[in-house]
């Protein structure tokens, strides 16, 4: 309960910011251009802290990273609602990027640890409780824009929240497993093959491939997250709250989806949860591109969250269990590359409005979901480890 606590924090948190965007950027008074920019220092610094944080989670355990993280996250939350220029609104992003990485991956650590004792998929749970973070924050956010409450009240209230929550869920986070973490690992199946030395010299480059992953899916996200409400605000001229429901929209979805992805993925199989997903969600965008109607473009935003929905948490459970030992590092890793794309790729589309219009360079996030569609075999790495025993007898 800790665990879902915490990623609906987190999921709330960011959800405050994305649905404030537009209300920010003109309080800042910075161009779409300028802003896509300034994403790259909401990225740099959620990278940043992800990569510090994963070896302090493995070193002092999620018990003590994890409150400390969602404190900072929250902290951070209320500044770019009182910035009002554009290195102020940057320096802002920069920490509140420090904040959401450390926060990420320590919770993430915490919840392969908490999958490790079900001995059973639960991680899409916890991503889809982060959904529901996000679907509340834009309720709460769409009615605060209504009423006209300033960014400044709206993010410091959140603020105010995040720590009472930090504070009241850390008494009940698993204690740190420490040196024990190996003697379970035979018990658990998957991570059964990373205990071999075989499979550990193969974990570096088997993290890296699911990093790879975890970027190009990520930053898909990563523009729903950024551009969604923009998008029906300046493209279809949509009105504040409604274009706050375009974000709503691909987080219900992704709630969803993440609540069934568990017993999916035990049924089909991580790879094809990854390549159908990435299809749906290729085809979702499409139509949010090209629609000229209101409903219309937030049904293509509701049926891109629904093909993202399963993706990342196959990614995240498999950097976890390849090698339990140094869960945080692996997850920090595969998280660091992911968030990366998703808080600083979306940055693109920024510069790309100054040469095309905003719905068209949704198709640069389109093309990824096709290459992850093509290449979600590379989720088929784990049999290395048994095929030289079938080489050792044959011999």
């Amino acid at each position: 309960m800790a665990t879902f606590a915490y990623f609906a924090l987190n999921g709330f948190l960011m959800g405050m910011w994305i649905v404030h965007i537009p209300g920010v950027e003109h309080r800042a008074g910075i161009s779409h251009a300028v802003l896509g920019w300034l994403l790259l220092l909401l990225g740099a610094g959620a990278f940043v802290g992800m990569q510090v944080v994963g070896p302090l989670t493995d070193r002092f355990g999620a018990r003590t990273v994890v409150p400390l993280s969602a404190a900072l996250c929250s902290l951070t939350l209320f500044l770019p609602g009182l910035a009002a220029h554009t290195w102020t609104l940057g320096a802002a992003l920069l920490l509140l990027g420090v904040g959401n990485g450390c926060l990420d991956v320590s919770m993430n650590a915490h919840a392969v640890q908490v999958e490790r004792g079900y001995r059973r998929p639960v991680m899409s749970a916890f991503h889809a409780t982060f959904s529901i973070g996000g679907v509340l924050a834009s309720l709460v956010g769409a009615r605060a824009l209504a009423l006209n409450w300033s960014p400044a009240a709206t993010l410091g209230a959140a603020t105010l929240l995040g720590l009472a929550v930090a504070a009241l869920a850390a008494p009940a986070l698993l204690p740190s497993t420490g040196s024990p973490g190996p003697a379970p690992d035979p018990d658990s199946g998957t991570p059964d093959a990373a205990t071999t030395p075989r499979a550990r010299r193969t974990t570096p480059r088997h993290i890296w491939i699911l990093a790879g992953l975890a970027l190009m899916i990520m930053l898909c996200e990563g523009v729903a997250n950024d551009w969604s409400a923009l998008h029906l605000r300046t493209v279809l001229d949509a009105p504040a709250a409604t274009a706050a429901l375009a974000y709503g929209a691909f987080a219900t979805t992704m709630t969803l989806g993440r609540l069934l992805a568990d017993r999916a993925a035990d049924r089909l199989g991580p790879v094809l949860i990854l390549r159908y997903g990435a299809a749906t969600a290729a085809v979702g965008l499409t139509a949010a591109a090209l629609s000229p109607w209101i409903p219309l473009a937030l049904a293509g935003w509701a049926v891109f969250g629904a093909g993202l929905s399963g993706c990342v948490p196959q990614l995240f459970s498999a950097a976890g269990h390849l090698d339990p030992d140094n869960a945080g590092a692996n997850v920090s890793r595969v998280a660091g590359l992911g968030y990366l794309g998703m808080l600083a790729g979306p940055a693109v589309i920024g510069p790309l409005t100054h040469l095309i219009p905003l719905n068209l360079t949704l198709f640069l996030p389109v093309a990824f979901c096709v290459v992850a569609t093509i290449s979600a075999g590379v989720l088929h790495p784990q049999p290395p480890s048994p095929a030289p025993r079938e080489t050792e007898p044959a011999a």
